[in-house]
């Protein structure tokens, strides 16, 4: 099992990458690539459940949903 600053290394690896919009990701002397930002982003999710769940916490994730009829 990794350690929380593995967990964290590989996120801050993963979002520096995502953020320059390189689909390639290396870190812990391994290489990756991503097919999509997307796939990007569900990698960093994984791995922020994966700290909170290390460090005994949950994540709670809101959704707002307004609507209109028009203008």
């Amino acid at each position: 099992m990794s350690t929380t600053s593995d967990l964290r290394g590989r996120r801050d690896a993963l979002s520096a990458q995502r953020s320059s919009g390189v689909a390639r990701v290396s870190y812990d002397g391994k290489t990756v690539d991503y097919r999509s930002v997307a796939e990007i982003d569900r990698a960093i999710e994984a791995l922020d459940r994966e700290i909170a769940a290390a460090e005994g916490r949950r994540i709670v994730r809101h959704v707002r949903i307004t609507t209109s009829k028009g203008l």
